[in-house]
């Protein structure tokens, strides 16, 4: 499939909606005996392409908002992790235990355990005959995210002093958001399902070799251009109709 603009989908369908309505102006005239191009074929083509491109829009749609409710509901995460951190330290609770906290909110977080070194420190210590080797720290992925939320919340019900007053600190109320971003999450992943269907019907319908309307438009102008010339008028009226991937 050609590399097209969502913008340019839509546009290739327009001009092949041009094209049928002229070439069904031609009448009589109008006679291929390939049947792939004959009228009520590309009548079909055209509702077709017309009924993927409207199913792409309804599933770009659930999938947008989707997306957006969940980066709204993990949005405060940063913030509210942070408060969980502080109220354990306040409880009394171990240092391990603060440790293992603090290494999972700094993963929540996106944050590294170490600074990263500066371009100066990497050269000062590769003069030095060091080898310089930083792997990726961030986990920030929503799965990841989710999990190491999971494990927070799994360490938080293990120490008895973490007894917060505070709803939305405490194991339960962390409880009810982690299932909330969840399924937020999930939706998402459910939504990308139809999303991926449609545009391959999308590809299918435009583009496929042969069948697309982007090559049946190109048969289309060279039947018309067999029959009429291409100095003629009915000629022109569609030459200039170009669907982005045909020749």
């Amino acid at each position: 499939m050609s590399n097209v603009s969502e913008t340019g989908h839509a546009k290739n369908v327009a001009n092949f909606e041009k094209l049928v309505v002229n070439v069904s102006g031609l009448g009589a005239a109008y006679n291929p005996s390939r049947g792939s191009i004959q009228l009520s074929a590309l009548n079909n083509l055209l509702g077709n392409a017309k009924a993927v491109i409207s199913n792409l829009n309804q599933a770009e749609s659930v999938n947008k908002n989707a997306t957006s409710a969940r980066e709204e509901a993990f949005e405060p995460l940063s913030k509210l992790i942070t408060r969980v951190g502080n109220s354990l330290k306040a409880s009394g609770s171990s240092s391990s235990t603060d440790d293992q906290a603090t290494t999972l909110i700094r993963k929540l977080q996106g944050r590294r355990a170490t600074p990263k070194m500066t371009d100066e420190e990497k050269q000062a210590a590769e003069a030095e005959g060091k080898t310089v080797k930083e792997s990726s720290s961030s986990q920030m992925s929503f799965d990841n995210r989710l999990d190491n939320f999971d494990k927070l919340i799994k360490l938080l019900t293990t120490v008895p002093e973490y007894a917060p007053n505070e709803t939305e600190l405490s194991v339960a109320g962390l409880t009810t958001l982690y299932n909330d971003l969840s399924s937020k999450n999930l939706d998402v992943i459910n939504a990308s399902v139809p999303l991926t269907t449609a545009r391959i019907a999308r590809d299918q319908a435009l583009y496929s070799p042969l069948t697309g309307i982007v090559d049946i438009s190109v048969d289309v102008k060279m039947y018309v251009k067999s029959v009429f010339g291409a100095s003629a008028p009915q000629y022109k009226a569609i030459s200039g109709l170009v669907l982005k991937g045909s020749n």
